[in-house]
């Protein structure tokens, strides 16, 4: 069995840890559980992500990370001849850059481009789409946490590219049914006997249930925003992440 965990809002919200997270992580590693952690974040590299974590006391692997560069790296690998053109966070250029190219462009790829988002890099992307592009989402979140409030995410740039260019993303983070399947093979692991837990009914619960697997929603981060009826969504919802090897004694 492996379980896929959230981070942001899951293992840690408001820039601190979830009380009792570390300690549950320790429970399941203790019961031999394939963990793996799961993020649309996309303007870090992996590397920085798992030195944040670190710095809220998580000890994770590199193998056990799975984000949207992770996704993307693995899709375009096994595409033939990729020229891609990029919208992303100057961080993570550098795993794209063994697919440069010059156009015509085969893929435009977006992701967190708030340091590079004016409009004529907004037309540069419309004209490669133009040109015969796809177009690939690192995730298409409609707005992410932060201490000071909420803030909006790619996805907004996301679905304008898809309105003036007449056509439909991939997306590789969550809910993507691709994401949720290139983890579960890291893992070695089947969806049905697997679990995700997170807090964002949309993208974590919503994902996980196309995917295949059973869903913990935690009352924790986006839970807040979460509409009336949502813990109706999950297969099992839980106040938090603390809770969980609880959860999982009783489904034994």
């Amino acid at each position: 069995m492996a379980v896929l965990l959230d981070l942001d809002g899951t293992l840690y919200a408001g820039e601190e840890a979830v009380p009792g997270a570390a300690d549950t992580l320790a429970a399941l590693r203790d019961r031999g559980t394939t963990l793996r952690f799961l993020t649309n974040t996309d303007s870090r590299p992996p590397e920085a992500v798992l030195e944040e974590l670190a710095e809220y006391g998580f000890d994770i692997a590199p193998d056990e990370l799975f984000t949207p560069i992770v996704a993307a790296e693995q899709l375009l690998e096994g595409l033939p001849e990729v020229r891609l053109h990029t919208m992303v966070a100057p961080a993570v250029r550098s795993h794209f850059a063994r697919f440069g190219g010059a156009a015509p462009y085969t893929h435009v790829l977006i992701g967190d481009c708030r340091e590079a988002l004016d409009y004529a890099a907004l037309d540069a992307a419309f004209r490669a789409l133009r040109g015969g592009a796809e177009l690939v989402a690192l995730q298409r979140g409609r707005y992410y946490k932060r201490a000071d409030g909420d803030h909006v995410d790619a996805g907004a740039v996301v679905a304008g590219l898809e309105y003036a260019a007449d056509l439909e993303a991939t997306v590789v983070g969550k809910p993507s049914g691709d994401f949720f399947a290139l983890c579960l093979r890291s893992a070695d692991a089947t969806a049905e006997d697997s679990i995700v837990v997170g807090d964002d009914v949309s993208t974590d619960i919503a994902g996980g249930r196309a995917a295949g697997l059973r869903t913990v929603l935690v009352r924790t981060g986006k839970y807040a925003d979460a509409p009336d009826g949502a813990d109706d969504d999950a297969d099992h919802v839980i106040d938090s992440v603390a809770d969980l090897p609880g959860l999982l004694d009783e489904l034994k």
